[in-house]
This record gives C-alpha cells, structure tokens and sequence, in this order.
C-alpha cells in the first residue's frame, strides 16, 4: 500500500512540474512574440489600410481584406487589440501604438509618408501612364520591376524611432499588387519566430519575391535579401540638367 501510495505521489510531482514547464515555456514564447510586436497584454494598435479605387466610401481590396486577417490573428494571439484606419484619415504620429500598414504608396498616403521619412533609400514608381517601371521598386541603386502575376516584389519592414526602448514599432507591407500585401502578411505570420531570433527588436527591411501569384496566390514566396541598408540610406539627389541656349 506503502509503495502505491508513494507512485501515485510521485506521477502527482511530476504531471504538476511538467504542467508548471509547459506553462513557463508557453508565457515565454508569448513575452517574445509580445516584444517582437510592441503588444503587451490589453494594448492598442493600428490596422492602417489603404481605400478601394471603387465601390463605397470605405471599400478595401478583397486581398487586402485577406491581409487585415492575418494581422488580426496575430494580434488577437498577443492579447491585444486593434483598430482599423483608412489611410487618410490616419493623421497622427507613430511610436505610441504599434501601427500595421498595408498598401503602396500609390494608394495609402500613409505608407507614403512611412516611405518618405523612414525609408529615403526607396523609391516607389506610381506613375499612372503605362511603362515597364510602373510599379517598380528602386532601392538603393537596384530597380525591381513587376510582372504581374509572375515575378512580383514587396517590402516587409519592422521600424522604430530612436526615441525611447519603450516606442512601439511600425511594420510595413508594402507590395507592388494587392496580392503581394496578403502574400507579406502570410510571410510575417509564418516567420516572426525566426524573424525576432535574427533581429531581435530591432529594425529591420526584407525584400520578398511572390513567384506566380496567378497559379500560387499568396503562399509562394521568397526572401530576395535584406535591404535595410539601403532603404535606410538617402538616394543621391539627381544631377541637374545642364541647358544649353543656341548662339
């Protein structure tokens, strides 16, 4: 009886110390996952989205829609919550609330503003007249152009403002196409483990490639490099053209 009593006791031990590891390793990975994204419990972030070009006031793009998904998963996992913003109507600065912005600077003048000031070495071609660089990236002095639903790029970017260790940061997914949005999203939900044991909260730039999206959606994807050091670097300013008057 001794000896019964003395097992039961002991599987008591150790279910109570394997619940108590579980638990350790659990609240651990979500203090990560937490810091990684500038969302403690109970906190607020933004979902910043750019506009529908049709349809009503506020209308989204169905992969954008796609997108805001993703993000609210993860922002849901932290415990957190989040309000959705038209981009323009998103006049405010940033620091104080982690800030999710989806969209090209064609459509969302915030990313254009994320673009401006925290990204100089970038570039976004928005021209509306059709050429081969509408849409292109340059960064840096390499330029990316898109084949629509073949080789398509997008920018995934995790930044802050050196202000304090406590300003919460601005991630960007900027694609060349709608679908690219949803596709950086997708890339972000699968790899933040692996992204925060890289860079920990630090800021960071990844340019990713979206192979076939026409066969593929938004699941085939591809690292093409880190490019923080360039986007973060200000394009040299274009020479001036010299005029010359006949004589």
């Amino acid at each position: 009886m001794r000896n019964i009593v003395l097992g039961v006791v002991a599987a008591g031990i150790s279910a109570a110390l394997g619940w108590v590891a579980r638990t350790y390793l659990w609240k651990r990975k979500l203090r990560r996952k937490q810091a990684f994204f500038g969302l403690p419990d109970n906190s607020e972030s933004l979902l910043v989205v750019n506009r529908g070009a049709a349809g009503p006031e506020f209308a989204v793009m169905r992969y954008d829609v796609f997108a805001l998904l993703e993000l609210a998963a993860l922002i849901k996992d932290c415990n957190a919550h989040a309000q959705i913003l038209p981009h323009d109507t998103a006049r405010q600065g940033f620091g104080e609330r982690t800030e999710f912005c989806v969209g090209g600077p064609a459509s969302n003048r915030r990313m254009a503003a994320h673009l401006s000031s925290l990204l100089p070495g970038v570039r976004v071609n928005v021209d509306a007249e059709p050429s081969p660089d509408r849409g292109s990236f340059l960064i840096g002095s390499e330029r990316y152009r898109v084949e629509n639903g073949r080789e398509e790029y997008a920018l995934l970017a995790r930044l802050t403002a050196e202000r304090s260790p406590h300003t919460r940061p601005v991630f960007l997914f900027c694609g060349q196409t709608s679908i690219t949005n949803q596709a950086t999203t997708r890339y972000l939900a699968r790899n933040h483990e692996r992204l925060s044991r890289k860079h920990g909260n630090n800021s960071f730039v990844l340019l990713l490639k979206v192979i076939n999206s026409q066969a593929y959606g938004p699941d085939v994807v591809e690292l093409v490099e880190d490019v923080t050091r360039a986007a973060q670097t200000p394009l040299p300013a274009p020479a001036p053209r010299n005029s010359h008057r006949a004589s």
